[in-house]
């Protein structure tokens, strides 16, 4: 049975006070505190049916405050198979990182893991506040180990070919796992052929169902 949701009040307050929030700067409950202005990017609506979570803004997200605003997004657009006014429409399609600011760079000049601040304390509240989703997609392992805990000691990798393995049962999973969309995950794509050639249709599919029943206002 899906959840109730709440009164949209409630679900617009809880984002007014995520969008507005400086823990990890002020008071961060992980040390040591972000090493810039907070910037927290999301988008979310009471009637989206599908939600894309994803993993932290990067810095270009972080300039320009939109998400995926990079060739990462174009390629993840493409997989979706929607374009960008589709894939900005907070009624359409719901995209929540687990980490809502850009986190900064560690010694390498990698980006680090998301802030365990955001889900700590905002991501519970946020999806209480709405319907359940006809369609998850996660994208990374922080992702995943949220809405798929069950599989949080599983191999990123061994999530998602299982999914190619199993596929009558993803053509109806809740949630479906994918790679990063980031041009460093090349490798990896072209040595598993399998999620292009066998997921990515099946995630098409259910992203055009879902876009053709959405919620009612």
């Amino acid at each position: 049975m899906k959840a109730q949701p709440r009164a949209p009040e409630k679900l617009a307050t809880v984002m007014q006070k995520a969008r507005a929030c400086r823990i990890c700067r002020d008071e961060p409950a992980h040390l040591p505190a972000l090493p810039h202005e907070p910037r927290p990017v999301f988008q979310l609506s009471a009637r989206a049916r599908i939600l894309l979570a994803g993993q932290a803004p990067g810095a270009r997200v972080h300039a320009s405050g939109r998400l995926f605003t990079d060739p990462s997004g174009d390629r993840l657009r493409s997989w979706l198979g929607v374009n960008e006014e589709v894939f900005y429409n907070a009624d359409e399609l719901a995209i929540v990182p687990m980490g809502f600011c850009f986190p900064g760079y560690d010694a390498k000049g990698s980006d680090l893991p998301p802030r365990r601040e955001c889900k700590q304390t905002w991501h519970d509240d946020l999806f209480a506040g709405r319907a359940s989703f006809d369609l998850i997609l996660v994208i990374g392992r922080y992702a995943r180990d949220y809405h798929l805990p069950e599989k949080k000691r599983e191999n990123l990798t061994v999530t998602i070919q299982a999914q190619s393995e199993n596929l009558e049962q993803t053509r109806q999973a809740p949630t479906i796992v994918l790679p990063h969309p980031s041009w460093r995950n090349t490798a990896w794509l072209k040595r598993n052929p399998w999620f292009e050639t066998d997921l990515v249709p099946i995630i098409q599919t259910r992203i055009a169902s879902a876009l053709e029943n959405p919620t009612p206002a």
